[in-house]
């Protein structure tokens, strides 16, 4: 496979990883401004889960590249019908 496609994959692990990453140490504002959602996190320390979520997703894509470089996966075999 080419560098585009596990750029693409990357790109479709990164949206995914992010979603699920987002909710954590979410803690509510106890006293929120008036006019301010309620729910709103009170820090929502969006930079740390931008970093946490492209570390785990290039783990994610290193993993699935290594296991097609070494041939314990093979996609003519995955995409074969059986």
């Amino acid at each position: 496979m080419s560098w585009v496609t596990w750029a693409a994959i990357y790109f479709t692990v990164w949206w995914v990883v992010l979603f699920a990453v987002l909710p954590l140490g979410v803690r509510r504002s106890e006293t929120p401004a008036p006019g301010h959602e309620p729910g709103a996190p009170a820090q929502p320390r969006l930079k740390w889960k931008f970093l946490l979520t492209s570390l785990i997703s290039a783990a994610l894509v290193l993993a699935g590249w290594a296991l097609f470089a070494t041939g314990l996966l093979d996609w003519q075999a995955l995409m074969r019908p059986d």
